[in-house]
């Protein structure tokens, strides 16, 4: 039907009269006007019909939801260590110590499954962000030099360095000055923190470097070595398995310093949730037990 029986049937779309009233066959509606409004009218159902469209798709939409993909498997926690100094962390018979322990609860509270990557103490640098790891455990010490590729953890403990030597001998090598003379034989192992003291407090013994930290202690007790100066912590622990050495005042070390983990530099949500972890270990007495169960007086690890 034409433009004017469309206005008939809608009268609200018809002008109005001079008196206020609906226009009549006296106010005919300009051509002009006609075609516009025919043009509005075809612009306002070709919108309903896409509005209505649209309703029927989201209504499909809700009553078949589409299949969601199952969650994918978290990303493994790598944590990296020597794994050669307990009892922060050992790898003999299978990754145990206080750092283990501590990674593990880490990774659960995570939600993510958890890989021990092993490194040494010389390619630490290098192979943290070779191996891609996500944190560093094993007793660790907060060295400044190690924050030039990673980030570190808050303090979980402090240790000091120490001497361990044979029974017998502990009156020769208690003190610095002691161990610092020409013959004596010192020995350490490479690229820790146990080769910079030694380096930088006996210049006139002699120094051995040992390729790693589980046969060193055989060193010394079968007399190839006078003195090993090392970790109080490790050396309390250490005795335990070796009954011919001492470890001298490990109550009384050399010096102090925290124990931390390192963690990766590009992912802050991972320091800010290891920090937070930790600190709740420290809180609950959960660490001191850890501790006491490897070298309290009734350590049984």
């Amino acid at each position: 039907m034409g433009a004017r029986a469309d206005l008939d049937r809608h009268p609200a779309t018809q002008p109005l009269g001079a008196d206020g009233g609906l226009g009549g066959p006296a106010d005919p509606i300009p051509q002009g006007a006609q075609r516009e409004m025919s043009r509005m009218r075809s612009r306002a159902r070709a919108l309903g019909r896409w509005v209505a469209r649209a309703g029927a798709v989201l209504t499909v939409g809700l009553l078949v939801a589409p299949a969601v993909p199952a969650l994918a498997q978290p990303p493994e926690l790598r944590v990296c260590t020597p794994g050669d100094y307990p009892p922060y962390a050992t790898a003999e018979g299978g990754y145990r110590g206080v750092d283990i322990d501590l990674a593990r609860g880490f990774a659960d509270l995570l939600g993510r499954p958890i890989a021990f990557v092993p490194l040494t103490w010389a390619s630490l640098k290098t192979d943290f962000a070779a191996l891609h790891c996500d944190i560093a455990v094993g007793g660790i010490s907060d060295a400044p030099a190690r924050r030039a590729f990673a980030d570190f953890s808050i303090t979980y403990g402090t240790d000091g360095k120490t001497p361990i030597t044979r029974r017998g001998n502990e009156t020769e090598y208690a003190t610095i000055e002691q161990i610092n003379r020409p013959g004596v034989r010192v020995i350490a192992n490479r690229g820790g923190t146990n080769e910079e003291f030694a380096r930088r407090n006996f210049p006139q013994a002699q120094l051995t470097l040992w390729p790693e930290n589980l046969t060193i202690f055989d060193e010394v007790e079968q007399g190839r070595a006078d003195v090993f100066v090392t970790d109080a912590v490790e050396g309390r622990y250490r005795v335990r398995q070796h009954p011919g050495l001492r470890v001298l005042h490990p109550d009384r070390p050399f010096d102090s310093f925290g124990k931390i983990m390192l963690v990766r530099k590009d992912d802050p949500g991972l320091a800010i949730s290891l920090n937070a972890w930790l600190a709740s270990q420290i809180a609950t007495g959960a660490t001191d037990r850890l501790f006491a169960q490897w070298i309290g007086p009734d350590a049984t690890a």
